[in-house]
C-alpha cells in the first residue's frame, strides 16, 4: 500500500501531465492495477516463503490471527479506495470511471453505464459492498474444500500447500473473468438480465437441491486420472513425484524436524504420476471456477466498475485459506449460514434485475408498458446493500450460534 500512496504523491507532485489520465504514454489506471496485483504478490511470496515455508497442521490461533489480518486489511483498502478516488491518484475515480446512470437518466432514453467522476465517498461503499458480498460468497466455498479434503484424506499438515495454489490459481482465473466480463456488459449491457437471472437461479438451486456425493469420485478427477497415473501416498507437499514407492522419514539432529530419506536405487520412476495433494487442488480450482461463475455477476451487480470489482474480489479470497481453518471443524455449527448465504445472493440477483431489466420492457412487448409505465430502473444504493448484506450475514451467524448454544444446554 505504500507503494500506492508513494505513486499517489509523485502524481500530485508531478501536476496535470500526470493526473490528466497518462504518464509517459501509459494509461495511470494500467498502473494502479500494476501496483495492486504486485502487493498481492507480495503478500502470497511472504505468506509462502516466509510464514508457511514449513509443512504444518495450522493451529486455530494462527488461523484466527491470520484471519483477522486478511479482513483488516481488507477492510482498511476502503480507505485506501476513499483517498484514491477523492484525490484522482492514478486515474482512478476521473471523469472516465465507470458507474450505473441514475433511473432518470436512464428513462430519458441514456445508456444505463455511462462514465463520469466517482467521489471517495461513493467508491469506499461501493468497494465495501463488494467486499462483504464476496466474503460472504466465499464462506460457501469453505464447504466444498472441506469434502474434498475430507475424501481425499489430505492430512492438516499439507492443506495449507493446496490452498495456497488453489487461490493463486483462483486469483489469475478470476482476473481474467472479471476483466471479460466487463468488457462483456461494456458492449452489451443486456447481459445484466442474464446476469441478474442467474443468481436468482442459483439462489433458487441451492435452496431447493441438496448437495449430495464423493468429491473424489466427480467426472473432473476421473479425467484427471486418465491423463496422469496417481499414486496412493504422499511425498511431502509436492503434487507431482516419480516415486513409486511410499517416502520414509527421519529426525534432522540439526533442526530437529523430520526430513524425507532419499529415494532408495531404482525406486525413482521414468513418469511423473500426481499424489493426492494434485487431486486436491483439481478439484478445489474446479470448484472456485464453479463458484466464480456466481460471485463474478454478484460484484458487477454492485459496480461496473472493473477497479473495484477485482481489487473487493481478490481481497475477498486470499484470506479464505486462514478462514478455512478457523470455520472448518465448526461448519456443523453454523445451519443458518447457507440459508443467509441464500439470501444474500437472491438480493444480489433481484438488485441486478431490477437495475437491468425495466430498460428493455419494450423489447420484451407493449403490454408491459401498460403494467408498468415508468421504465425507468430501480437503483437500490450501496448503504442500502450494505446494511442488507450484513445484516443478512450476521443473522445467519447468529441464529447458528444461539440455536447451537441451545441444543447443548438440552443435551446436557
Amino acid at each position: 500500500m505504500g507503494l500506492l500512496l508513494d505513486m499517489a504523491v509523485l502524481a500530485e507532485q508531478t501536476g496535470p501531465a500526470v493526473t490528466g489520465g497518462t504518464f509517459g504514454g501509459l494509461d495511470l489506471r494500467v498502473i494502479a492495477y500494476a501496483v495492486f496485483i504486485g502487493l498481492v504478490l507480495v503478500f502470497l511470496a511472504l505468506d509462502l516463503g516466509v510464514f508457511h515455508k514449513h509443512a504444518h497442521e495450522v493451529s486455530m490461533r494462527e488461523a484466527i490471527t491470520w484471519s483477522a489480518i486478511w479482513i483488516a486489511v481488507g477492510l482498511s483498502f476502503a480507505g485506501l479506495v476513499y483517498g484514491a478516488y477523492e484525490n484522482r491518484w492514478l486515474g482512478l475515480g476521473g471523469p472516465d470511471t465507470r458507474v450505473y446512470n441514475t433511473p432518470e437518466a436512464v428513462e430519458a432514453g441514456e445508456p444505463l453505464i455511462v462514465s463520469r467522476e466517482v467521489p471517495g465517498l461513493e467508491a469506499a461503499e461501493q468497494y465495501l459492498v463488494g467486499y462483504i458480498v464476496e466474503k460472504s460468497l466465499a464462506l460457501d466455498n469453505i464447504f466444498v474444500i472441506a469434502l474434498v479434503f475430507g475424501s481425499l484424506a489430505i492430512p492438516g499438515r499439507y492443506q495449507h500447500r493446496v490452498l495456497f495454489w488453489g487461490i493463486l490459481g483462483a486469483l489469475v482465473m478470476r482476473g481474467g473473468m472479471i476483466f471479460l466480463g466487463a468488457g462483456m456488459i461494456m458492449k452489451f449491457q443486456w447481459i445484466l438480465i442474464i446476469f441478474g437471472a442467474f443468481l436468482l437461479l442459483t439462489a433458487v438451486k441451492m435452496a431447493i437441491l441438496k448437495e449430495s456425493g464423493d468429491p473424489s469420485q466427480s467426472f473432473i478427477i476421473r479425467l484427471a486420472r486418465r491423463v496422469l497415473p496417481v499414486v496412493p501416498f504422499f511425498d511431502g507437499q509436492k503434487l507431482l513425484t516419480r516415486r513409486t514407492v511410499a517416502p520414509t522419514y527421519s529426525t534432522d539432529p540439526a533442526t530437529g524436524r523430520m526430513v524425507q530419506d532419499p529415494p532408495p536405487p531404482g525406486t525413482l520412476g521414468v513418469r511423473w504420476a500426481m499424489t493426492p495433494l494434485m487431486l486436491a487442488l483439481i478439484m478445489v480450482e474446479f470448484t472456485d471456477l464453479i463458484f466464480a461463475v456466481d460471485s463474478i455477476p454478484a460484484i458487477f451487480a454492485i459496480t461496473p466498475d472493473p477497479f473495484i470489482v477485482l481489487t473487493s474480489n481478490i481481497l475477498a479470497i486470499l484470506g479464505l485459506r486462514s478462514l478455512y481453518f478457523c470455520l472448518a471443524s465448526m461448519i456443523g455449527k453454523f445451519r443458518y449460514l447457507k440459508p443467509a448465504l441464500i439470501a444474500i445472493l437472491a438480493f444480489v440477483g433481484v438488485k441486478l434485475l431490477l437495475l437491468s431489466v425495466p430498460p428493455y420492457l419494450d423489447t420484451f412487448g407493449g403490454w408491459f408498458s401498460q403494467d408498468w409505465p415508468e421504465q425507468a430502473p430501480i437503483k437500490i444504493s450501496a448503504g442500502v446493500s450494505l446494511a442488507v448484506v450484513t445484516g443478512l450475514l450476521v443473522a445467519g451467524v447468529v441464529a447458528s450460534l444461539v440455536t447451537s448454544s441451545k441444543s447443548r444446554v438440552q443435551t446436557r
